[in-house]
């Protein structure tokens, strides 16, 4: 039986936006009024979500069912499984003790403390957020910055901001990935464009690093190696998000930047070497071991690994040998959801007269979370790992993730729901009525999106769909709506409640978390209108700097 998407059920398209926002809003407040859980506010924001699909958008009750289950499971396949495969490879280089060396490693590389954070706060933590993401990068990096002599609330808010250019390709671009199921476009699409966007900001960042830290003077000593820092992560964050897709752009731009800023602090070090006074920080109390050549290529060769293994599963070849016809087609699994099927999508903003996505895929070994998950296993004998330990620390690893992955399903059975039952569509139909003036709303969209849920991969879950349909309103391609959307939100991942949480627990200031947001709200909102003012004219005047 078809059943056709109504997107105005009160006869007054705001009172029916304003009747489609209840969840979004009880979200919020769920969050940041309430301070529930992620995951009995992701309960409480679908629930709501269905109640208001069922009596208001009259949504047959199994469709409404199916719609949430079909995104519970997207949420855990292929999302879930990026996140468990990230975080288990990182537990066993942390388990063999190699960890250690590679972080070490980086301190070693320079005793001037501003040039320390860009390596740390900035390099390391772009290559952590891009191998695991979902706060753990802010967590490690700022323990790394007390121990080099930095104020506890001092490294927190710097590693927070430093943090911001990678967000958008973090957990091997699942970010991207996950908006790119939800709205039915290309991957590369829309990683291409944030291609375009983010390259300024990630060279603005070192600087900005060093500003906070030492003033005009600082830069003024210190600008080159910020430069190559900076200008080297751009260019090939700007080649790897158009070029290859969302998965690698963290990942090879930190190893990049950081291999260019080691050869290039071999031949220049700063007139003055920066140590954190008394008013600012203590002494450096951490202290850094010599290691062989063959202990730092051991210590490094996991992410490596990684990164080829992760340029192998992109290769169009590669996927060819799981299409259709080819020869290991039948490792993924594919499930039809019939009632789905029947549902039409209505207005000419949703794809007129389309019925939505119903056949759900596992793909066994093309996921990406598969790549990760054996270059685990790999490191497993390269770092000489005994198989007890590697089965431990997975378990391990499901037992710390769990309400974590529990929120995330939910919150992707929410953006199912909302997709399906019209709920977004109504939002998109209202907020077109503003007009142009949307292209820089477009990304404080997603800056709000990261604000409430911690994470850029839920808030282009939460608003892609929103994103998309008012970019077809307005006439502006989809696709910078919906790069816009995780642009804006790496800039309030420094507010979020769950990143400000995450920084505080691991410099040992919990209880004062509204310090922290104090200290790096004033720059987050510079930042998103920034980015607000630089989408708009992307939007209407520099529109052909925008790849098709």
């Amino acid at each position: 039986m078809e059943w056709f998407q109504v997107y105005n059920p009160t006869g007054n398209l705001w009172l029916s936006a304003l009747v489609a926002f209840i969840p979004i809003a009880l979200f919020f407040i769920s969050l940041v009024v309430l301070k529930l859980k992620g995951h009995v506010a992701g309960f409480l924001t679908v629930l709501s979500a269905i109640l208001i699909a069922i009596f208001v958008y009259k949504m047959p009750l199994d469709k409404v069912i199916y719609s949430f289950v079909y995104g519970f499971l997207y949420g855990l396949w292929p999302i879930a499984w990026i996140i468990i495969a990230a975080i288990f490879l990182y537990k066993l280089t942390l388990k063999s003790g190699y960890f250690d060396i590679l972080r070490e490693s980086i301190i070693a590389i320079t005793p001037d403390q501003r040039i320390q954070v860009i390596l740390i706060g900035f390099c390391f933590g772009a290559f952590l957020e891009g191998a695991i993401g979902f706060g753990g990068p802010v967590a490690i990096t700022a323990a790394l910055l007390v121990g080099l002599g930095l104020r506890p609330l001092y490294a927190a808010g710097l590693c927070l901001i430093a943090n911001t250019a990678p967000v958008a390709f973090g957990a091997v671009g699942i970010p991207i990935i996950a908006m790119a199921g939800v709205v039915n476009v290309p991957a590369l699409e829309i990683s291409s464009v944030a291609g375009h966007m983010l390259p300024p900001l990630s060279l603005f960042v070192p600087f900005f690093l060093i500003f906070l830290m030492d003033g005009f003077r600082g830069i003024k000593e210190t600008y080159p190696v910020a430069l190559v820092a900076g200008g080297s992560f751009a260019i090939v964050q700007f080649y790897t998000a158009t070029k290859l897709g969302p998965e690698l752009p963290d990942i090879a731009s930190a190893i990049v930047s950081i291999a260019a800023t080691t050869i290039f602090l071999k031949f220049w070090q700063p007139k003055n070497t920066f140590k954190f006074d008394s008013d600012i920080g203590g002494e450096q109390t951490l202290s850094v071991k010599s290691y062989t050549p063959k202990q730092i290529i051991l210590a490094w060769i996991p992410f490596v690994i990684l990164v080829f293994m992760i340029i192998i599963w992109t290769q169009g070849w590669f996927k060819a040998l799981f299409a259709q016809d080819g020869i290991l087609a039948f490792t993924s699994l594919k499930f039809n959801f019939e009632s789905l099927s029947n549902i039409i999508q209505t207005a000419p903003a949703v794809s007129s007269d389309k019925a939505v996505k119903s056949v759900f895929e596992i793909p066994l070994i093309l996921a990406v979370g598969t790549s990760i998950f054996f270059t685990a296993l790999i490191t497993m004998v390269v770092l000489r790992i005994n198989i007890q330990t590697a089965v431990q620390t997975f378990g391990e690893t499901l037992n710390e993730m769990k309400f974590a992955l529990l929120t995330i399903g939910l919150v992707v059975g929410f953006a199912y729901v909302s997709n399906y039952s019209g709920l977004s569509a109504t939002l998109a139909l209202a907020l077109a009525q503003t007009g142009d003036a949307f292209a820089f709303f477009s990304p404080i969209v997603g800056w709000i999106g990261v604000f409430l849920t911690g994470s850029d991969t839920s808030s282009n879950l939460l608003f892609g769909t929103l994103q998309q349909l008012t970019a077809r309103q307005l006439g502006v391609p989809e696709v910078l709506f919906l790069a816009a959307n995780s642009v804006g939100g790496v800039v309030g991942k420094m507010i979020s409640p769950q990143s400000i949480a995450i920084a505080c627990a691991a410099v040992g200031l919990v209880g004062k978390e509204s310090e922290l947001f104090r200290y790096t709200v004033k720059y987050s909102i510079l930042l998103v209108i920034g980015i607000g003012i630089f989408t708009y004219l992307l939007a209407f005047v520099f529109t052909d700097l925008i790849p098709m």
